[in-house]
């Protein structure tokens, strides 16, 4: 069998996996995107600003140029965290399967990645760390709120204990009313998702964007004020739906889109 004709075979096969289970969701499948979270592990301040410039100058364009747009590119407000956080959106499962092998063909991209000076035993970076989201049926797509200079981003990642639990916490933020609360109060979505392939599963993953630091304290306090969110949280049928919350607060790096 041929590479490209492998490629193919294998992006049509994800391609009805994943639009069946968005029609099992109630999901319209010409209209779902799927995410792709990174995380990129480097050693040191330095290799961040490295490879940030590299993700700005060469990785986003190609990235646009394969279809994958927008691409967020983000850093830990924590100064000892040196990590990248990178979100790509995919509008068709092909990309997914088919991005490693066309950045490999696109000769601008190469270039540059060649001159990250890559060494074996001088790594541009440690390891990625990568995770499969697929977008609430509430929200199918996602959304820039802001691109404000000082725009502050958050990464939240919802554990549950079982498989039952996960899909009752979706059920509490989209017929239950959650993500319409926290779009009142000004806890603006860029996007809400369930994490099909990655770690920490089950798990629900979603990201908020504000004009800057305190517009993001200011939300969160008038969330957890809201009566509604007072009313939400006190049915019994949403108690344990969540066992373990990760909360990391990102500034957006040189050339992200997001």
């Amino acid at each position: 069998m041929q590479r490209r004709d492998f490629v193919t075979g294998s992006a049509a096969v994800l391609m009805g996996g994943v639009a069946g289970q968005a029609l099992a969701e109630g999901g319209d499948r010409s209209m779902r995107q799927l995410l792709e979270l990174r995380h990129y592990s480097l050693a040191s301040a330095a290799k961040r600003e490295a490879m940030e410039k590299f993700l700005a100058e060469a990785a986003i364009p190609a990235w646009n140029r394969i279809g994958i747009q927008p691409v967020g590119v983000f850093r830990a407000l924590e100064a000892e965290d040196v990590g990248l956080w990178v979100v790509l959106v995919h509008d068709s499962p092909v990309t997914i399967v088919t991005e490693s092998a066309r950045l490999m063909e696109d000769a601008a991209y190469v270039a540059a990645s060649g001159a990250l000076q890559d060494a074996f035993d001088d790594p541009a970076y440690q390891r990625i760390e990568s995770s499969l989201l697929l977008p609430f049926s509430a929200m199918p797509r996602l959304e820039v709120p802001t691109q404000a200079a000082t725009r502050v981003l958050q990464l939240r990642i919802y554990e549950s204990h079982n498989l039952a639990m996960h899909l009752k916490k979706v059920e509490m933020f989209e017929s239950g009313g959650e993500l319409e609360i926290f779009r009142r109060v000004g806890l603006n979505p860029v996007f809400f998702t369930r994490a099909l392939i990655g770690s920490k599963l089950p798990n629900l993953t979603y990201m908020l964007g504000f004009e800057n630091l305190d517009a993001q304290k200011a939300a969160w306090e008038a969330f957890m004020k809201d009566p509604q969110w007072t009313e939400l949280k006190a049915r019994p049928e949403y108690a344990n739906t969540v066992s373990n919350i990760t909360n990391i607060l990102l500034t957006p790096s040189p050339g992200s889109q997001i």
